[in-house]
């Protein structure tokens, strides 16, 4: 199973590339940078990039990259941020976020469909390990050992890729559209619904009248009311002082924020929405905050602010976060689905934000929700809605589910073909070419020359002592007559390789009795070193 291709060796890509040159830009170069929010992480490649003068470049943009560069961001791995450095950005910048693969003697195509592949982004996350790191270092990228092909199989294999990869990426930029359409369609569903436009025919009357909302109109024979016409707002309540939730079904179930979407209570799995309890000494302090089965919650604070739902029947008498409101106890005919839709709906979403910028920063008053308008239909025409809307949310649904299947279609089939691709199968074999063994010898030479040329004029420019280990730069930072200072000041004074001594310093903070502590410099809006 683990047979290589004939003619195919075992390398780690530091045996077919060389480190990366880096610098402080000068102030008054002009240059591009390329940070790790540059990469389009679904098509696997530089988009956003900013134009910027080297006093205004962050500490962060000191690597040069070259055409054929290969990116890997060392941030979030499983996330997959690589991209292949093109003409476009040559001898420009990138983050030390990055490691920068630049390739010796090999396609850097090929090392750039590696870097694409899943047996690669498990390596480097961590999560052969059994767990998943927020970050890689230098030496996981380094070291990872890959499957050298030939140099001109090298050659068929990323031009084949080239050529299937274009069609799967430009199939997903296609599905990638969908979500976006089928959040307009619901919208638009709700604008029609609320607006009586979708039970025109049903109705029989295409005769409206205007609001005080400006381009809003609603059937004549609809009432244009405010949510405290029709029943009463109340809050929810926060926990007493010292008390919390349980995972013991105590028969007294708690709301929170975090279950509350797509227009129900979600009772999920992970941490955010899963069912948690009462004790029930916790629930007699506050159980004049519970809801009752068609209650209608809104969100009051959060990022999902002004959100809004039914509450169903299996949380009859659940307690209800203060993080959001029920509207409880209706004095007329009201279908509580169809005062969700409408408090979801676009019109009222923007009314929703005028007040909260109006209102306590980030928060949704009772007093507002109280007098937030509501267009009220007779209670048959609401019914009809309601089950309109079901049904065109339902077709949604299921376009959005054959969406995610294609995705996860498509995700598989890109990881396929370049496994493919890795184990020799495919493009054909050549037994007459030269073989990755030779290929590597060659380029471990090459590699030497280069080395010898850079230690040359690193030498030659050097007016520092180079010796680099933990023990100097104990000693540099010991002679320091300031308390803090940046990797980038270290790198300045030892002209040495940025990934060792940034790996130095790491080490220095994991000591029992740590000379230097990480601190966060306001006035620089970057992380810097504390001598402690």
């Amino acid at each position: 199973m683990n047979e290589l291709p004939n003619g195919w060796i075992k390398a780690k890509l530091k045996d077919v590339s060389i480190k990366c040159d880096q610098n402080k830009p000068d102030d008054d170069d002009e240059l591009i940078y390329v940070d790790i929010g540059s990469i389009n992480r679904k098509l696997k490649k530089i988009e956003t990039p900013q134009y910027l003068l080297g006093i205004d470049a962050p500490s962060r943009a000191r690597k040069r990259i070259n055409t054929n560069d290969v990116l890997v961001s060392l941030t979030r791995p499983n996330l997959n941020a690589v991209a292949h450095v093109t003409k476009d950005y040559d001898k420009q910048y990138a983050s030390t976020g990055f490691e920068v693969i630049k390739p010796v003697g090999v396609d850097s195509r090929y090392l750039f469909a590696l870097v694409r592949t899943q047996e690669f982004i498990s390596s480097i996350s961590g999560v052969v390990k059994g767990a998943l790191y927020p970050a890689a270092k230098s030496s996981d990228v380094q070291n990872y050992e890959f499957s050298l092909a030939p140099l001109e199989e090298q050659k068929r294999i990323a031009d084949k890729l080239d050529s299937l990869l274009v069609k799967v990426d430009a199939a997903q930029v296609h599905l990638d559209k969908i979500p976006t359409v089928l959040k307009r369609f619901r919208e638009s569903v709700l604008i029609n619904a609320t607006s009586g436009m979708l039970t025109e025919e049903w109705r029989g009357s295409d005769e409206y009248k205007e609001t005080n909302i400006l381009h809003y109109r609603i059937p004549k024979n609809w009432e244009f009311l405010s949510i405290e016409d029709i029943g009463l707002v109340k809050g929810g309540k926060r926990l007493p002082k010292g008390e919390e939730l349980t995972d013991r079904n105590t028969g007294l179930p708690y709301i929170r924020a975090g279950q509350l979407k797509n227009g129900t209570v979600v009772q999920g799995d992970n941490a955010r929405n899963r069912q948690l309890f009462l004790e029930a000494h916790v629930q007699e302090q506050i159980k004049r905050y519970t809801v009752l089965e068609n209650d209608v919650y809104i969100t009051i604070v959060g990022a999902s602010i002004g959100d809004a739902g039914v509450i169903p029947a299996n949380l009859q008498g659940a307690n209800l976060t203060e993080n959001a409101a029920k509207i409880t106890e209706f004095v007329k005919p009201v279908n509580s689905s169809f005062l969700a839709y409408w408090l979801r709906s676009e019109r009222l979403q923007a009314l929703i934000k005028l007040e909260i910028k109006s209102g306590a920063q980030g928060k949704l008053a009772l007093k507002r929700i109280k007098q937030l308008a509501v267009p009220l239909p007779p209670f048959d025409e609401q019914n009809e809605i309601v089950r309109r809307v079901g049904e065109l949310f339902s077709y949604a649904d299921t376009v959005e589910k054959q969406y995610n299947n294609a995705k996860a279609r498509i995700d598989r089939l890109t990881h396929s073909i370049l496994a493919k691709a890795f184990r020799g199968e495919l493009v054909h074999q050549n037994e007459a070419e030269e073989p990755a063994e030779k290929l590597l010898s060659q380029i471990l030479i090459e590699k030497e020359k280069k080395s010898t040329i850079k230690a040359n004029t690193i030498k030659k420019k050097a007016n520092v002592n180079n010796t680099v280990n933990e023990e100097s730069v104990k000693i540099w930072i010991k002679n320091l007559k300031v308390h803090t200072f940046s990797s980038e000041d270290l790198n300045d004074s030892f002209g040495s390789d940025y990934e060792q001594l940034k790996e130095i310093l790491f080490s220095l903070l994991k000591e029992n009795k740590p000379m230097i502590s990480k601190v966060f410099d306001a006035i620089k809006k970057d992380f810097v070193f504390k001598k402690v």
